[in-house]
Order: C-alpha cells, then structure tokens, then sequence
C-alpha cells in the first residue's frame, strides 16, 4: 500500500504515530497499575479490618471470662485482690465497652456489632448474680472497705441470716452452678454469631475486591498485548520504510548503481539526490575520452583521469595508496627504457589483478602510480598489507624475463583529510616514510 503513495510516507510521521501510540498505551498502563495499587490497598485494609474486628469480637469475651475468674476466686477464698480486679476491668479497664466501640465502624458492621451487643448484654445481666455472690462473700468475711456499687446490692433475710460459712458456700454456688454458665454460654452464642457476621462481611468484601483485581489483571494484560502489537506494527513500519530501502542502497552503492527511489518520502528524497549525482559522475566517467584519460603505454588513468576521478570521489568511503618503484631508475640505466617500460605494464597488469574492477589505477608520474579504493567504508588493515606484499611478491618474479621489482606504499583514509589535496599530501607522506624504512614495504596513516 506505500508504493501507492508518491512520495512515500514520512518517517517522521510514523515516529509521531509510534510515540503518541506509546504515550497512550503507558499512560493507560500507569492508569491500570494504579487501579490495580487501589483493589490491593482495599484488600489489604479489608484484611486488616478483619483482624480488627475479630480482636474486638474476642476481646469481650475474655473480659467476660476474666470477670468470671476474679469472681470465682474471690468467692473461695475471699481474696480481696481478686474482688479489686474484678471492679478495675468492669470500670476502669473497660475492654468489653471498646469492643463494641471498635466494632461500631459502618452499616456493614452493625450486625456484628448487634449480636456483640446482646453478649454485652448478657454479661452484664450476669454481673447482678456476681454482685450478690460479691456481697455475701463481704458480710461472710466482715469486709467494710468495698467498692460503692455494691451498697446497692441488699441480701434477702433469709441470706443475711445464714452463718458466714453458709453464706461463702451459697456465693460460691451462685458462680459456679448451672444457671451461671447456661448465662456464659449465651454470651459465648452471641459472640460467634458476631464472628459469622464478620465473616460473612470480609467474605463478601473480599470477594468483590478479588473480582475488581482480576477484572484489572485482564485489562492490563489486554493493554500489554495491544501495546506488543503496536509497536510491532511500527517497526515493522519503520523497518519497510526505512531500514531495508537503506540496506538496499549500500548494496546498491557497492555494486556502483543507482539507489531504488523507495521506501520513505525522507529516503526517496535522498535517493533522488544521490542518482542525480551518481549520473553526472557516471556520465562524466563515459564522457572521458579514453586517450585523455588513459595512460597510452599501461592502460591505466593518466594524470587528467585521475583528476577527474579524484573530483567525484566520497573522502569518507575512499581509500588512496600511492605506489612508487623501487630504484627504477637504476632499471632504465641498466637494461634500457624499453625494458623499464615492460616492467610499469607489468606492474599495472598486477594491480589489475589484485584490486576490485571498481578500484580506479591511475598513473600520475613516471613510475608512481595512485589506486583509489572507492565505496570502502572500512577496510581491514592486514587484509590491505596481504594485497601489497602479494603485489610485491608477484613483480618479484622473473620467470618472464623481467628483472624484478618492489613498490613501496602509502595507505590513507579520505576520512582523515579535510580535502582531496590534503589526502595526497598524507599519502604521499606515508610513502615516503616507506622509502625511509628500507623500501618495499608500505605505510598506514
């Protein structure tokens, strides 16, 4: 569907696209964790709730059962300890009036709170028999220093008239006999139907509170998946229009050609641009007149090739290695110049041979030469020294009635020279450092 399109669709479009797509997608995941946060607060403050009041269901009967303990001591043995302990927790400790106050925290919890309610109730219908039982103990034992409250309890005659042995025998069956627990097993009914209403409230609570959470949980795993799709799609997008029309560009660029005007509109325009110049280069190439620009005797590029070549050129994917005889001087003088001559198209012949059909050899001097590796980003340096010490190793051989040869080499990046004339100046530093080292060898810089 994008090749329907003119110019393409711009990839800066697409980013926008894929970044507001991002910012709604996160924005509802930040929405959705904080909605999950909440359900796992509410649980969290249900479970706590469901302690408090389970503690609070509890703490009244074990008041209710502490009160019972003091006052059965208190009745057999008359320990006045146990008849002050007895009063601090009914008025002054007041356990059972707090939890009911705990308990009382909303309408969900006023059932819980009605049946801990009648268990108060009961205990302190029960507290009436426990104050008769009390004020036995004290006429028996001829207390006069007791709490106030029981002023108001008045003995039967028929009580009051019974021996203080009788009277501690009567309290203390007031307190321990049939009656009395059948009152402590109402206030035990009471309380465990408060805790079924507390467990039926949390129950229901959590239940609702566990639906929301995996209601939520579905929803963000929703979201994950949409946002997975999404930027999916987007790099698959971007990878259409953008990553693979580059791909095919350097493939393009290597093999010399023009680059596919595809993909994005932002690349089409570059690649307008770039087959606009590769034509002139291409054209200014076919419209060299050989003899021009070749060398008559090597078949190399002459000097005004090489100028031309060096024109066109990209310094950033330009390698250029300037060669020189070695003492070829001495050639000329001791087997004569056409012997001299032979030996240069031998050398070209080589170069030829070991450098790609894209690799430009130019002849710019008697017996220096320049080869200009184009369209190479990167080279590998000993891959490089392999080729000149091969080239050397072949102008060596004298099994064609030459005499041999060597070349001494310098090696420079265009990414290292600011200009085309800063690059031949480096290289043709980098050469003659390989003069000074000895001669046949080369030089990187």
């Amino acid at each position: 569907m994008f090749k329907k399109c003119k110019n393409g669709i711009s990839l800066r479009v697409i980013h926008i696209w894929l970044i507001l797509t991002m910012l709604v997608w996160s924005g509802t995941v930040v929405v959705a964790s904080y909605r999950l946060t909440g359900t796992f607060s509410r649980l969290s403050e249900a479970q706590a709730q469901h302690t408090e009041l389970m503690q609070a269901a509890h703490q009244l009967m074990d008041a209710s059962d502490y009160l019972t303990e003091r006052v059965q001591r208190f009745t057999i043995g008359g320990d006045r300890r146990f008849l002050d302990e007895y009063f601090t927790e009914a008025f002054e400790s007041g356990r059972r009036e707090d939890a009911i106050s705990r308990m009382d925290i909303n309408e969900m919890t006023r059932p819980a709170m009605e049946e801990l309610k009648a268990a108060m109730a009961h205990s302190v219908s029960l507290m009436d028999q426990e104050y008769y039982a009390m004020k036995l103990v004290i006429e028996a034992k001829g207390y006069t220093d007791y709490p106030d409250v029981l002023d108001s309890v008045i003995l039967s005659e028929e009580d009051a008239a019974l021996s203080p042995d009788e009277k501690i025998r009567m309290a203390t069956e007031l307190v321990l006999n049939d009656k009395y627990y059948e009152q402590k097993d109402n206030i035990r009914r009471d309380m465990q139907e408060s805790l079924d209403e507390i467990e039926k409230l949390m129950s229901n609570i959590k239940e609702e509170e566990l639906d929301k959470l995996n209601r939520e949980i579905t929803f963000v795993r929703i979201i994950i998946v949409v946002q997975a799709v999404s930027i999916l799609i987007m790099v698959r997008l971007t990878s259409i229009l953008g990553i693979n029309p580059v791909l095919k560009a350097v493939d393009n660029i290597k093999a010399d050609s023009p680059i596919p005007e595809e993909g994005a509109n932002e690349f089409r325009y570059l690649a307008q641009a770039y087959n606009k110049m590769y034509m002139k280069y291409r054209s200014s190439l076919d419209n060299l007149n050989y003899k021009a620009s070749h060398d008559e005797l090597t078949g190399a590029y002459n000097r005004a090739g090489y100028d031309i070549l060096l024109s066109g050129i990209d310094l950033d994917s330009t390698y250029m290695l300037l060669l020189d005889v070695d003492n070829f001087k001495s050639i000329n003088d001791n087997y004569g110049h056409e012997v001299g001559d032979k030996v240069l198209v031998k050398l070209v012949k080589v170069l030829k041979s070991i450098f790609r059909d894209d690799d430009h050899i130019c002849r710019i001097g008697g017996d220096e030469f320049v080869v200009l590796m184009v369209h190479s980003t990167s080279i590998n340096q000993r891959l490089l020294a392999s080729k000149i010490e091969q080239i050397n190793s072949e102008l060596e051989r004298d099994d064609d009635g030459l005499p041999p040869i060597s070349i001494s080499v310098g090696v420079v990046s265009g990414k290292e020279a600011a200009n085309k004339d800063e690059l031949f100046e480096k290289t043709d530093a980098a050469m003659y450092e390989s003069k000074k080292n000895g001669k046949h060898t080369y030089t990187f810089k």
